[in-house]
């Protein structure tokens, strides 16, 4: 049995939330808001998401605003939200975008450009362009695993939800409206039908739901084992000379955290790095002049950063210098301390340079240094 579309709409008109990004009743939503929502919105709670929206809106009102922005200012604004992959992604679509004029009004239009892909898609042509689709979220996947008792575990099972989602909107309400049904079926993924204890009498769709009549709603979606997150180890070096100037390096563009600012470092790997080993990680330590004294550092601390697929322990080191050298492109840019917070750092990077800055009053007499 189909849930009837109606239904979910009436619930809607009396239950929508009110996020920066969505239209007013009635109105047509700006793609380009709803392109920067579902982007933000990938791996990241709404609550999270709502002030990082704002600053992003104010910082580029437009796509053509964010087209000529530098892409280190998009970094650093996007900093603190993970994914860096993200926003580059959105500062090349954006460059696509000022290039073609305006935002294709159709599903594969949409899903050419970077970064978008079919469910990010699915949701700007629904929500901006009304285009009758169903975008297959988190939320949508939960509901139809639910409505349609689909017991088969997660990932294996997205086929199939995603075939049972298509057939959600088929009624003449959900035509007429898609935008209001795509955003209907946002609210009630977020609202009632949660992951955990779903509110089923409070739910539009709780005669048709065939997991509810089951009593299985809150065992669905399942999902397969989880796999053990690795773990995995680095060191990182806050080097600053006495006039106020810090080394800091740009990651490659490619490939996790791409293109941000960061203190050299060692390469992150399963085993940890032992000092001995350390010492020769370190900037600039394979110099051997007269000229240049090698950094007395000291190990200021341990910041452990959780990504999607391991968990990571950066051993900080700290140590000033009287000054220093001129580096090699490949060893990374001088830059002043006080400009680094306007740099586009990570967040890990933000919480190695903050252990290292507390730690300095203790490396500026250091009892020791690395072998």
């Amino acid at each position: 049995m189909i849930p009837s579309d109606s239904d979910l709409l009436a619930w809607y008109d009396h239950n929508r939330r009110t996020l920066p990004w969505r239209a007013e009743s009635g109105a047509v939503a700006d793609p380009y808001h709803v392109w920067i929502s579902e982007i933000m919105l990938q791996q990241t709670t709404v609550t999270a998401v709502i002030p990082y929206y704002h600053r992003f809106l104010e910082r580029f009102p437009s796509v053509a605003a964010l087209a000529r922005a530098p892409l280190d200012d998009v970094l650093q604004a996007w900093s603190g939200l993970g994914y860096y992959s993200r926003a580059r992604n959105l500062h090349r679509c954006a460059q696509a975008l000022t290039d073609l004029g305006d935002f294709p009004q159709d599903v594969a239009g949409l899903q050419a450009l970077p970064g978008i892909g079919a469910y990010t898609a699915a949701a700007i042509a629904a929500i901006a362009f009304g285009v009758p689709v169903v975008p297959l979220d988190g939320n949508v996947e939960r509901i139809a695993a639910r409505v349609f008792a689909v017991e088969e575990p997660l990932p294996s099972s997205r086929k199939i939800l995603a075939q049972k989602a298509v057939t959600l909107n088929g009624g003449r309400a959900a035509r007429t409206r898609p935008s209001d049904f795509a955003q209907a079926l946002f609210d009630l993924g977020a609202t009632i039908c949660v992951p955990r204890s779903p509110a089923c009498v409070l739910c539009p769709w709780q005669k048709p739901c065939s997991a509810r009549q089951m009593g299985i709603q809150a065992t669905l979606p399942r999902k397969a084992p989880k796999v053990e997150r690795p773990t995995r180890y680095g060191a990182h070096f806050l080097l600053l000379d006495k006039s106020g100037r810090a080394l800091v390096r740009r990651r490659p563009a490619e490939g996790l955290l791409g293109g941000t600012i960061e203190l050299p470092g060692t390469a992150w790997r399963d085993t940890p790095w032992h000092e001995a080993e350390i010492g020769r990680q370190a900037p600039f330590a394979d110099r051997h002049t007269k000229a240049w004294r090698v950094p007395d550092w000291r190990m200021v601390g341990t910041v452990k950063h959780v990504f999607t697929h391991f968990t990571l322990f950066i051993d900080v080191y700290a140590a000033v210098v009287d000054t220093l050298p001129n580096p090699r492109e490949e060893e990374g840019f001088v830059t002043a301390r006080t400009e680094i917070d306007g740099l586009a750092l990570s967040s890990l990077m933000r919480k190695c340079v903050r252990i290292g800055e507390a730690g300095l009053s203790d490396c500026m007499n250091g009892d020791r240094k690395l072998a």
